[in-house]
């Protein structure tokens, strides 16, 4: 059973302060859980070091899909292809940041990779900024959290620049560099995240700006532009398969952007591998039996629990749990099923009193820096909470 701690419910006009303003569901309830979740050290510790040996796991797939042009199987568009190269033979295009999803880690359950949102994970601003202020408005220990992300991003922005793990020599390298932020309009949730980041970029020394992505100008010969200023580096919160299958333009304008060096793109082009859910087939191939894995392949488990889900998808949308017979358990509607679909061996997430998942995730940002867990069904979907934690 996860252990809990209740807490003081933030009010929503403390939240809107803060900039959070996605703080109620569509059924008018709380996103925000007045529950934390209570992680030991230990297991803090094993979510930090997992987390850290996933990701070296990630980039030696990834290089196997590059070295034997696996793309296909990753349902990569063919007009990333070019871009993705280019970003992952130059150290300049540096993954930012990205959340690992995992199963486990509590109530005496072994951590398992459940997937990797590494292009554009939500759940950001949730993490770095809602649940440390959970603690300090109900008068706990704001530093009992396995939580550094703010000051992980900050450092990791600085790592644009000094591209080593030291950033003492940010300052004497950055050569006022103008880095651009954008969402799609009408997205609230995804504009605040991006001025977060936007916020804290500025913090840690760049010129920034915001704007709407239909407000921009790009050319495959200078770069990219807002208000007639040059920008020599560009945040954006659009997923790069939403770009290449519906702005086939851009993706080409980008492609040329970066092989031009006009531009680097956050989260850089090869996130994408990352984000492939076909690439936990590949990390399964490369190490079987992993201990933080789960089997996964392109076709059905055979007499195997397990979950059907797109290689591209968000909030549980066309996800199935089929039990050993092949027959459907728990289905969630979603706009994903013309993806190609994996199938991945089910694990039990762990539960609370009430029945309710409780799923982890953690941020990684140059390493393991921050934890926040989801609660909901078996699949966790646009209507799951978030959960902040306390490390007793």
């Amino acid at each position: 059973m996860v252990k809990l701690e209740k807490t003081t419910a933030l009010d929503t006009a403390y939240l809107e302060s803060l900039g959070f303003v996605w703080h109620t569901d569509s059924d008018e309830s709380a996103y925000v859980s007045k529950t934390l979740v209570l992680v030991s050290e230990k297991e803090a510790e094993a979510y930090y070091e997992a987390t850290n040996t996933l990701y070296d796991m990630f980039v030696e797939a990834a290089q196997h899909v590059i070295d034997n042009n696996l793309f296909h199987d990753l349902g990569i568009p063919f007009n990333l292809i070019d871009i993705i190269k280019e970003s992952w033979d130059n150290d300049i295009h540096w993954h930012l940041y990205g959340r690992f999803d995992l199963a486990g880690g509590i109530d005496g359950k072994d951590i398992k990779l459940l997937e990797f949102n590494a292009d554009t994970p939500t759940a950001l601003f949730e993490t770095a900024i809602v649940q440390w202020a959970i603690l300090k408005q109900n008068g706990l220990e704001e530093a009992s959290q396995f939580n550094t992300l703010y000051e992980s991003l900050v450092n990791n922005f600085k790592r644009l620049v000094t591209l080593e793990e030291d950033v003492s020599a940010f300052e004497e390298n950055y050569d006022g560099w103008n880095f651009l932020f954008t969402s799609v309009k009408g997205n609230s949730e995804e504009e605040n995240t991006v001025r977060l980041l936007q916020h804290i970029a500025t913090e840690a020394g760049f010129n920034t700006e915001f704007a709407y992505i239909d407000d921009i100008d790009f050319s495959a010969e200078d770069g990219i532009f807002y208000k007639d200023v040059n920008y020599e580096l560009w945040f954006k919160l659009i997923p790069w398969e939403d770009i290449a299958l519906e702005e086939s333009d851009l993706a080409l304008l980008l492609t040329n952007i970066v092989k031009n060096q006009k531009a680097i793109i956050f989260n850089p082009a090869y996130t994408l591998l990352f984000q492939s859910k076909a690439i936990l087939k590949v990390l399964w191939d490369l190490y079987p039996n992993h201990p933080l894995l789960l089997e996964t392949a392109f076709e059905p488990l055979e007499n195997t629990k397990q979950v059907e889900k797109p290689i591209f998808g968000r909030e549980g949308g066309s996800v199935t749990i089929v039990d050993e017979n092949n027959q459907a358990l728990e289905s969630e509607e979603g706009d994903y099923s013309n993806h190609k679909m994996v199938y991945q061996a089910y694990t039990e997430l762990p539960t609370d009193s009430e029945g309710q998942c409780y799923q982890a995730g953690v941020f990684y940002a140059y390493e393991a820096c921050g934890l926040g867990f989801r609660k909901g069904g078996k699949i966790l979907n646009n209507m799951s909470k978030f959960v902040g934690h306390i490390v007793k």
